[in-house]
């Protein structure tokens, strides 16, 4: 097909479709997609992030949300439609009665396959930005006028005390920090605290060999793109002082050493009563909106282990891990086979440690060359840029496919991982490690969504295992321990003067049952995964990330977790929210 004909097309779909909005025409809308098409909205209509599944559920939605999101108009981005394999895709913009957005189409056969519908900004409450940038220093001269500087200063002594923020994030790591810098750019208040002293601590603290698997592309935060020397995989401390220039370039207002200890919720004045210890003096915070951006994950899951209490070496959760320095010549185990069990090992191992690694169940393990080749480098790598893919249109490529879809794309390509990498496989199969590929062989990144645990990205550790430098012992699990080591349950023991628990964390409910109470996080709910049934994903299917970025089913608490790559795109959907709110604005959340 032709590019123009394909523009044609595109323009004569959205044409249709503003039409039958115009007119309320509900059904006659869903009716312009396949029946089991895909329309996956944040914010324009729904205010919040919903994927609907089939023209039904298309219908239903629209019938609730024409009116009040009224007239609705489509403009495509032009040059961008093109037709592959009897698929028609196009980018365009669109606006609202409220917001301009962006959005993404798919047609099959001249029907609606996919669509997604984004909010970019909200009418008469842009960015402050561009045009919109503050003008900064006055000129002229005028009696007791503070300096930029001063100016800061005192709003700091007041943060807190006479002024409270509209908006409260705990925790400063990425997530929480990458939503600030877009409150900031809304003129939305919002103070950031942090139980550790600086920011990027979290980063810092962990254990020497850390490094980020994706690669710099894929891990820009907003409006600050690292360097372009800067190398592919940073390691744990060049992220952790990247964060700390982050927060200070872009004026974020963080409290460190602060601690939060408990939230409530009052109805009446709708706005949060929060206790922190703020270097150890107790500090009351009213916010209106409360954010939890702690990441995916909740405390640390220790095992209680009987005969731990005379296990007469040293004991620890991956997360207190720092380095190997104190165990060369030591016996260690490393009771765990995802990503920080396999770095744990590998960092003892080069400190001259004798190390065991305690596979309890299969892991799925993918060579991080082959993620760059057959996965998130088509999208975030020179070649990429090269192409045109920005880290901005890439974020929105991600963002326009239903996790359904999602599914069949990671299958495709762990066929063709698994193809390439045989012989990778075969060698680990060989050393005993219990190789899975997910539970409908769609690989690590369902995993990830699905549960955030249970894969190992290669960067060096396997091949340890295959030569037998790491030892191994698979299929089993610790049944007790024992002053000089490890009892397993099929009766053999392990000796160990170190022992790792590479056991993974509390599911993230659990900072909510502690902060505030159980009864809200069980009306909260479960937090992450898709509902696809599978291991640690209950259902029923929900078809997005549960109760994260979005309202939750209490008022006024919010979610922010996820990777560098969520964090930047997804904390501009959680900012219009908070801005929507803090403007007063009419926001009416779809519940399907």
């Amino acid at each position: 097909m032709q590019q123009a004909q394909a523009e044609l097309q595109a323009s004569e779909w959205l044409a249709r479709l503003q039409a039958r909005l115009a007119a309320r025409d509900a059904a006659g809308a869903a009716a312009l997609f396949l029946p089991d098409g895909f329309w996956r909205d944040m914010l324009a209509f729904t205010w919040t992030i919903e994927t609907l599944e089939g023209a039904p559920a298309i219908a239903a939605m629209l019938a609730a949300r024409l009116e009040p999101t009224g007239a609705v108009a489509f403009a495509l981005e032009p040059g961008t439609a093109r037709e592959d394999a009897g698929v028609l895709e196009a980018w365009f913009r669109f606006e609202t009665a409220q917001a301009r957005g962006r959005g993404h189409l798919r047609l099959k056969d001249g029907l609606g396959w996919t669509l997604l519908t984004a909010m970019q900004e909200l009418k008469g409450h842009e960015e402050a930005a561009g045009p919109r940038r503050p003008r900064g220093v006055e000129h002229g001269a005028r009696r007791g006028r503070r300096s930029w500087l001063e100016e800061k200063q005192a709003h700091e002594a007041a943060l807190g005390d006479s002024i409270q923020p509209y908006c409260l994030i705990i925790g400063g790591g990425q997530g929480g920090l990458a939503l600030a810098a877009r409150l900031n750019r809304l003129r939305v208040p919002a103070l950031v605290i942090d139980k550790l002293a600086r920011p990027g601590d979290t980063w810092r603290s962990r254990y020497r060999a850390l490094c980020l698997h994706d690669p710099i592309w894929a891990n820009h935060l907003p409006d600050l793109p690292f360097p372009d020397h800067f190398p592919v995989f940073l390691s744990k401390d060049q992220m952790g002082d990247w964060l700390e220039s982050y927060a200070s370039i872009m004026g974020i207002n963080i409290w460190g050493s602060t601690e939060a200890r408990s939230a409530q919720y009052d109805e009446a004045a709708g706005e949060w009563r929060v206790e922190v210890l703020r270097e150890g003096r107790p500090v009351t915070l009213r916010p209106k909106q409360l954010v939890i951006a702690t990441g995916m994950s909740g405390a640390p899951a220790m095992p209680r282990l009987p005969g731990a209490e005379a296990f007469l070496g040293r004991q620890m959760h991956s997360s207190a891990y720092t380095g190997g320095e104190a165990f060369a010549g030591k016996t260690c185990v490393v009771v765990g086979s995802n990503n920080s069990a396999h770095d744990i090992c590998a960092d003892l191992w080069e400190h001259g440690a004798r190390v065991t690694m305690l596979q309890r169940s299969p892991t799925t393990v993918v060579r991080i060359e082959s993620v760059m080749r057959f996965s998130s480098g088509k999208l975030f790598s020179e070649a990429a840029l090269a192409a045109g893919i920005t880290t901005e249109q890439a974020d929105f490529m991600i963002a326009s496919r239903p996790f359904r879809l999602v599914e069949r794309i990671q299958k495709g390509i762990y066929d063709e991982i698994r193809a390439h990498d045989a012989d990778f496989y075969a060698r680990l199969e060989r050393a005993g490690f219990q190789l899975d590929f997910g539970e409908d062989e769609t690989g690590h990144s369902m995993k990830y969504f699905r549960r955030g645990s249970g894969y190992y990205i290669d960067v060096g550790a396997s091949e340890l295992v295959c030569q037998g430098e790491i030892a191994l012992r698979s299929g089993v699990q610790v049944a007790r321990l024992l002053p000089d080591g490890l009892e397993l349950n099929d009766g053999s023991t392990l000796k160990a003067d170190l022992i790792v628990h590479a056991t993974g964390f509390e599911p993230m409910e659990s900072w909510i049952a502690r902060l505030i109470s159980p009864e809200v996080a069980a009306r909260v709910g479960h937090v992450w995964g898709l509902g696809s049934g599978t291991r640690k994903d209950p259902g029923p299917w929900a078809g997005e990330l549960r109760n994260m970025w979005k309202p939750t089913a209490q008022p006024g608490l919010w979610l922010q977790g996820g990777n560098l790559q969520q964090a930047r795109f997804y904390s501009r959907i959680l900012a219009l929210q908070l801005k929507a709110r803090m403007e007063g604005l009419p926001t009416p959340v779809f519940t399907g």
